[in-house]
């Protein structure tokens, strides 16, 4: 079983997203107030804490949120997880994986800060099946 380890939105795609105390998902929509939030399959992001513990070891100062992501996990291998596979995060919350990794077209404000961004092949992206609040410390189950 994986955690949450921080929550993060931003209201301008393209940028860096800010750590929260918590995010309200809405059902076919995403987070609340995120820019990312829509009626499409990319409506919450995911990322591994440990992905980004490799970009730290080369010495890039990055934190929650730098690579845009809305949720950080800890002990789950989100790259891993097949498209399909749902995730019950927090107790209420219901997750269906909709994308791995994703295309960059151009580079961003993420590119630029970190000096590389592994969103395209470490991210995961989530529709909303059951909606509720996530925090810091949620567990996160696969189903």
């Amino acid at each position: 079983m994986g955690h949450v380890i921080a929550v993060c939105t931003s209201s301008k795609r393209g940028v860096q997203k800010k750590p929260v105390a918590a995010i309200e998902v809405i059902v076919d929509h995403g987070v609340k107030d995120d820019a990312h939030a829509g009626d499409w399959h990319r409506q919450v992001s995911l990322l591994a804490d440990e992905s980004a513990d490799v970009m730290r070891s080369k010495g890039v100062p990055i934190g929650p949120g730098d690579f845009g992501e809305n949720i950080v996990t800890r002990d789950i291998e989100v790259k891993s997880l097949p498209v399909g596979q749902r995730l019950r995060v927090g107790g209420d919350v219901l997750l269906e994986v909709t994308q791995i990794g994703k295309v960059c077209h151009d580079r961003c404000a993420i590119y630029y800060a970190a000096g590389e961004c592994i969103m395209p092949s470490e991210g995961i992206f989530c529709k909303v099946l059951h909606p509720g609040r996530i925090k810091p410390g949620d567990a996160i189950e696969v189903e």
